[in-house]
């Protein structure tokens, strides 16, 4: 297994036998930065040698204290049956440069992990006789300067690298049984068969292709059903892992409440920056700037792509070019969420008037959105389903485009499944979990997702929009070019929703002020 999780170092170690002895370039590779170094037994000799203790802090991390529950309800959803989470691979961006690592987030919410500690690593859950599970952590050992691997491995070394966790690091972090990878083949392949009192395999598939081969290779191997019956057990185990994240607890709550505020100071940088963006080429990557730095200040990165979108850009759902003008009389719509180190991200939506005062026709459309939006939170009550979240706001927006004279039927014809023609300017849904993913649970079933009751723990955005393309002949032309949505993040409790980003402004007075205010703090600083 070892040999599978570091392909990369597979294909090193071949470019090392092709270098002779203080070779800079093996023979027959292609040229670059990590092949360009010396191999004499003296450079190997003088690497080896001289360096300082320089041992990575070890802190237990805060969500240790509720990965047992988490891993206890896993292991009682499979009973006997061998579980395998893995963290993932870095992922080729261009040649020799990959992306910033991320693991993927079934491992996350089953270790604690977060940021960039655990590339290749996989999570085992062993079982045991009595019908519960040993959690096991496989990872790679560090490699520091008492190892070759210090300055030779580039995946791994720490002089590429700088100190990474290892094997007593990990285990420290987390509280889970840590080993070596190379001994995940053993421990994978241990008792596994078809017959009865034999060990089945499950694994989250996609995440890391080489693990997942190595688990359809043994069940191959021992006669276990064909591909398409594993392939439903393996969804089994990734849907359950899904719902799973559906009620959050009290430490997922806190981390997506600090997402949130991060956020907001996220948009304030923005709001500093605006004034002196307006009319410059590409402004909206000057504001994607101001937002992806708090997001590295106070976070790990952005949760997902922002969305700069300015005048026509905003009725495209997902722009992500970012590569307009922001002009002055324009409305700013920008969709953003800091993902914090544990992971947990906000979704946030704002739309903004560039020069910071809505029009009254601006406002007119605004508040339609903000009214469709409060219609969604006043049908989230304990109980209450996604659909029931959905049928709230847009209610609100057929009655609007009708009093304008947009649609072109009456308001319940529109509502009902044989019209939906309001639909044209709010296509997408409305609301959707959050969490670890900005789309959060999305392997979960239909039925445990949109037609589930809403219970308390559960967070989730209500986003409803109007989009008014420039190219849309269905409409007068003063709505051309012109996109709104406002986004919130809510967590359901006893007592019924709260809106976690309540902190950021929206109604039309408070967006007009907050702007005003970010406009002198921005002069003020750029002084």
């Amino acid at each position: 297994m070892s040999e599978v999780i570091t392909a990369q170092d597979k294909a090193y170690e071949a470019r090392e036998e092709a270098a002779a002895p203080g070779d800079d370039q093996p023979m027959g590779d292609r040229v670059n930065n990590r092949s360009l170094r010396p191999r004499s037994d003296a450079f190997v000799e003088f690497m080896s040698s001289g360096w300082d203790d320089n041992e990575p802090k070890i802190e237990r991390l805060e969500s240790a204290v509720y990965i047992p529950a988490r891993l206890q309800a896993l292991s009682e959803a499979f009973p006997g049956e061998r579980l395998v989470i893995p963290a993932g691979q870095p992922k080729v961006r261009n040649n020799d440069c990959d992306y910033a690592f991320r693991p993927d987030s079934a491992f996350s919410y089953y270790t604690g992990l977060g940021q960039d500690f655990e590339a290749g690593a996989v999570l085992v859950l062993d079982p045991n006789d009595d019908g519960t599970h040993t959690p096991m952590l496989f990872v790679a050992p560090r490699a520091d300067h008492y190892t070759q691997d210090f300055f030779k491995d580039p995946h791994y070394g720490e002089y590429w690298v700088g100190p990474r966790a290892g094997l007593n690091e990990l285990e420290a972090m987390t509280g889970i049984e840590t080993h070596d990878i190379a001994q995940l083949s053993d421990m994978l392949g241990k008792d596994v068969g078809a017959e009865n009192g034999a060990v089945q395999l499950r694994v989250i598939r996609g995440t890391d292709p080489e693990v997942t081969a190595v688990v359809d290779e043994l069940r191959e191997e021992h006669g276990m059903p064909d591909d398409a019956d594993s392939g439903v057990r393996d969804d089994k185990l990734h849907e359950f892992a899904s719902e799973a994240r559906m009620e959050k607890d009290e430490y997922e709550v806190r981390e997506i409440r600090r997402a949130v505020d991060a956020t907001k100071h996220g948009f304030d940088n923005i709001l500093r920056a605006l004034p002196g963006a307006i009319g410059k080429p590409r402004s909206e990557r000057i504001l994607e700037g101001a937002f992806n730095a708090i997001s590295r200040e106070e976070g790990n990165e952005v949760g997902y792509d922002t969305i700069i979108a300015s005048g026509a850009h905003a009725p495209i759902l997902h722009w992500i070019r970012n590569t307009g003008t922001v002009n002055d009389g324009e409305l700013l719509l920008i969709d953003a969420g800091v993902e914090v180190d544990s992971l947990y991200t906000a979704d946030i939506t704002r739309t903004f008037p560039t020069n910071g005062k809505f029009t009254d026709f601006q406002k007119k459309l605004y508040q339609a959105v903000l009214d469709s939006q409060q219609a969604g939170f006043e049908a989230a009550k304990p109980g209450a389903t996604y659909s029931d979240i959905h049928h709230a706001c847009m209610r609100v927006i057929a009655e609007r485009l009708h009093d304008w004279g947009i649609l072109p039927v009456d308001v319940e014809e529109s509502l009902s499944p044989e019209g939906q023609q309001h639909r044209r300017w709010l296509a997408c849904g409305v609301a959707h979990h959050l969490g670890l993913d900005v789309h959060d649970c999305a392997q979960a079933r239909y039925e445990s997702y949109q037609g589930a009751k809403i219970t308390p723990g559960m967070v989730f955005t209500i986003e409803p929009g109007l989009y008014f393309r420039e190219d849309d002949l269905m409409i007068p032309p003063e709505y051309r070019g012109i996109g709104i949505r406002i986004e919130d993040d809510v967590l359901m409790t006893e007592d019924g929703p709260e809106w976690i980003s309540a902190g950021i402004p929206k109604q039309i007075d408070d967006v007009e002020a907050w702007m005003a205010q970010m406009a002198v703090e921005g002069e003020r600083t750029a002084r």
